[in-house]
């Protein structure tokens, strides 16, 4: 299959799916999603693969979503000053939600090989929302890691049972409470990924892990997965997808009052560039 916003490789038993979008920090965007969907897809259906790695081309794994894009990804239209506009129907946002953080997720979740993560210079908001799905996720020290999105205004919604049984409802709460950052060690530390290695060590840390996983027979790895399907039903997993497409539905209806950040008026006004520092500076407090 060809991609465009992605390169699939294979050898060995090991599929490789790297994010192509390296002028974007692959930055999360519904072309990028869908084709991460069809790439799962292939793998599932090649049975010469055991492992799937995810990485990213250029400065980062993925820098979150792709901040142009927020809201028009429904449809919306952007209203000069003193204009309104209609917003898109409730049944196109949950329309695409569902396809994007349930069907989509879920895929990830419950794909039927090995999954690991490579993360270097930025995972973060959607991508790290995404990507917490997998069944590993190997950083580099100084990546940084969070759920920035929380700063367009959502103040912890994103918090999701898989995080919460990775770092424990604490952690999880104030990452997503205050949409901080935090480096790979600190996310190691706390159980949010497994390991934290140098940045130019990362490339052959992962490698070797997944040569070794790939030493384990299909049908075990099946098993070990349908398994854990299992398990992710009980413990409400799978279930916790379905809120946070809900969620992120409702996030969309928010107001803002005169006193507070509004990222999507200070795009229209200042442009994207300095409407997502902005925001950063509005929530600096939250940042110790």
């Amino acid at each position: 299959m060809n991609y465009e916003n992605i390169i699939y490789e294979k050898s060995d038993y090991i599929a490789r799916i790297t994010l192509n979008r390296p002028k974007t920090m692959n930055a999360m965007c519904p072309e990028l999603n869908d084709e991460i969907g069809k790439a799962i897809t292939e793998v599932n259906d090649d049975d010469e693969v055991k492992v799937v790695i995810f990485k990213g081309a250029g400065r980062a794994l993925s820098a979150g979503a792709d901040l142009n894009r927020v809201g028009f990804v429904y449809g919306w239209k952007e209203p000069k000053p003193g204009e309104k506009s209609r917003r898109p129907p409730q049944r196109v946002r949950l329309h695409f939600d569902r396809r994007t953080f349930w069907e989509q997720a879920l895929q990830l979740l419950l794909c039927q090989k090995l999954t690991i993560v490579q993360a270097h210079g930025y995972l973060l908001g959607a991508a790290l929302e995404f990507f917490i799905n997998a069944d590993l996720i190997i950083v580099s020290e100084d990546c940084k890691l969070g759920h920035v999105e929380e700063r367009l205004g959502l103040a912890g919604t994103t918090v999701s049972p898989n995080l919460v049984l990775r770092c424990g409802l604490t952690r999880a709460l104030e990452l997503c409470i205050t949409g901080k950052m935090i480096d790979g060690k600190e996310a190691c530390a706390i159980g949010m990924v497994n390991r934290a290695v140098p940045a130019d060590k990362l490339e052959a840390e992962v490698n070797e892990l997944a040569e070794g996983l790939a030493r384990y027979p299909r049908d075990g790895i099946a098993i070990g997965k349908a398994a854990r399907q299992y398990l992710y039903d009980m413990m409400g997993i799978t279930q916790g997808l379905t809120r946070t497409f809900l969620m992120h539905t409702m996030q969309t209806n928010i107001s803002f009052e005169p006193d507070e950040f509004n990222f999507f008026k200070q795009r229209r006004d200042q442009g994207v560039h300095d409407a997502a520092h902005g925001k950063h500076d509005f929530y600096k407090a939250l940042d110790k």
